[in-house]
């Protein structure tokens, strides 16, 4: 379809969710389900004025206590005094960097002081992007200056990288359609139904679009077929033949005409004073339903190992 047509549809579809969620885990990571939903949503960005501006609805999650995955109560900054360009001199923010970071994990940066350690911010840093995708940043004792302004917290967080962090979000559509295969229309609108794949994270319940961090040197278009294979469609979990056969239908999806949908600064609450997150998502859609055969096989999958398990439980001595 023209992708200014399929712009407008991703504005405007409506709320049903469409298949049975099939449970899913990442390697490493929390358990997801998957499937297609098709709703209602407005496509929304961070509008920031400068580097050292914020609108006061660009920390919504971010700064929001405590940080995820500690009892650590951020400082409190009014919606006033979020912006870089409001003097504060009293403000004094909570400093944290979680056991993971401290580590010295392989994807994670160095504290600021450490010797030998000059990043290059504003630039590619060998082959880590540090390149805003909001424009420059500004840099203070040595540290960047999270461009959407204040959040109560200075330090590493659980992220790795000194300044932007980037992600990639690949949004899979298709219409809806019945099982005769043909197109389902809105009662009201008289519009097709576009649908979406969303996973359900188990850690929060939340639902989000299965996307995850650029690795150093990576192209995005890596990341977003590299994610939504791992998220959406099990594949840390699959046989040699499974992924290549996987692989094969991820590629010509992933192949095809796209549309970025956006670029720039995630609200994420990970978010600190030094480091936060951007994202490009990109819609690709799956005009053939390759993702529905496969996702529907995991979820037949699914149903029959259960079954099994259950067969396996009554017939053992009690």
């Amino acid at each position: 379809m023209a992708v200014h047509g399929l712009a407008q549809a991703l504005a405007t579809v409506s709320l049903s969710v469409t298949l049975s969620c099939v449970t899913l885990r990442a390697l490493g990571g929390p358990p997801y389900s998957s499937c297609f939903i098709s709703r209602s949503f407005h496509l929304s960005s961070v509008i920031m004025s400068d580097s050292n501006g914020a609108d006061e609805n660009s920390h919504n999650k971010a700064g929001t206590s405590p940080y995820p995955g500690s009892k650590v109560e951020l400082s409190q900054v009014p919606n006033e005094k979020v912006g870089w360009l409001v003097e504060w001199q009293e403000y004094n923010p909570v400093e944290y960097t979680a056991v993971s970071v401290l580590a010295g994990p392989m994807w994670a940066y160095p504290r600021i002081s450490e010797k030998n350690f000059s990043p290059k911010f504003n630039e590619k840093d060998g082959h880590v992007e540090l390149k805003s995708q909001n424009g420059l940043y500004e840099i203070e004792n040595g540290q960047p200056r999270n461009p959407a302004g204040r959040i109560g917290l200075v330090g590493r967080g659980l992220l790795g990288h000194w300044g932007p962090n980037h992600a990639a979000d690949p949004i899979i559509t298709r219409w809806k359609r019945d099982s005769s295969g043909n197109k389902v229309f809105h009662p009201h609108s008289g519009k097709n139904i576009l649908q979406f794949v969303a996973i359900k994270r188990k850690d929060c319940g939340e639902w989000a679009i299965p996307g995850g961090m650029v690795d150093p040197g990576e192209k995005i278009s890596a990341t977003l077929k590299r994610e939504f294979g791992e998220e959406a469609m099990n594949s840390l979990q699959k046989s040699t033949a499974e992924k290549q056969e996987m692989e094969e239908q991820l590629h010509k999806l992933f192949s095809q005409e796209h549309l970025v949908v956006y670029k720039g600064y995630v609200d994420d609450p990970r978010n600190t004073d030094n480091m936060w997150i951007e994202t490009e998502a990109v819609n690709y859609h799956d005009e053939t339903a390759s993702c529905r055969l496969l996702i529907q096989r995991e979820q037949r999958k699914k149903i029959q190992t259960s079954k099994a398990r259950q067969c396996f439980s009554l017939t053992q001595p009690g």
